[in-house]
C-alpha cells in the first residue's frame, strides 16, 4: 500500500495549521513574517499533469487566507509559484518530464535545492508583500520585508527539513 498520499494529506493539513495558528501570529521587528506553508509546493511529487499542484496550491493559499483574513493574496501567490515550479525545476535540476517519476530531491546537491527553494520563496514573498501594500509608494518597505521574510522562512524550512530527515533515517 502506498503511503505517499496519506503523508501528503497530513503534511498539507499540518502546514496550514502551523501557519495559521502559530506563524501568522509571529511578527519579528514589525517586518518579518515567516511563510513556511509553501514548503508543500516544494515537496509535492513532480508530474506531467500540472492540475493537481495548481489546485492544491490554490487550496493551500485559500486556507491560509482564511486564517489571516487576507482576501486571496496567499491563494494567488501559491498558485503562481505552483505554476512556475516546473520551469524552475527544469532550470535548476536539468531534468525533463521523463525524469519526473524517478526524481528524488534528497539525491540532489544542496546548492540546486537551495536555489530552487529560494527562488520560489522569493517570488512568493514578493508577490504577497506587493499585493498587501498594493502600491509602489512603499516599494522599499516591500523589498526589505521580502528579503527579511525570505531569509527567516528559508532558515525555518531548511532547519525543519534537516530535523525531519534525521528522524526518518
Amino acid at each position: 500500500m502506498n503511503r505517499k498520499p496519506f503523508y501528503l494529506a497530513i503534511t498539507f493539513i499540518c502546514l496550514i495549521l502551523i501557519q495559521g495558528l502559530v506563524l501568522n501570529n509571529i511578527m519579528l521587528f514589525d517586518r518579518i513574517n515567516p511563510y513556511i506553508y509553501i514548503a508543500f509546493i516544494f515537496i509535492f511529487p513532480y508530474r506531467t499533469n500540472r492540475f493537481p499542484i495548481l489546485f492544491l496550491g490554490f487550496l493551500l493559499g485559500l486556507f491560509v487566507d482564511f486564517f489571516s483574513d487576507s482576501g486571496g493574496i496567499h491563494a494567488f501567490a501559491t498558485t503562481l509559484i505552483a505554476y512556475l515550479r516546473p520551469s524552475f525545476f527544469r532550470t535548476f535540476f536539468q531534468k525533463t518530464e521523463v525524469d519526473y517519476e524517478f526524481f528524488n530531491m534528497n539525491q540532489e546537491s544542496f546548492g540546486k535545492i537551495f536555489n530552487f527553494v529560494a527562488t520560489l520563496t522569493l517570488i512568493h514573498h514578493f508577490t504577497v508583500f506587493i499585493l498587501i501594500n498594493f502600491s509602489f509608494n512603499n516599494f522599499l518597505n516591500v523589498i526589505i520585508n521580502t528579503i527579511l521574510s525570505v531569509i527567516f522562512s528559508l532558515i525555518l524550512y531548511f532547519l525543519g527539513n534537516f530535523i525531519l530527515s534525521r528522524k526518518q533515517q
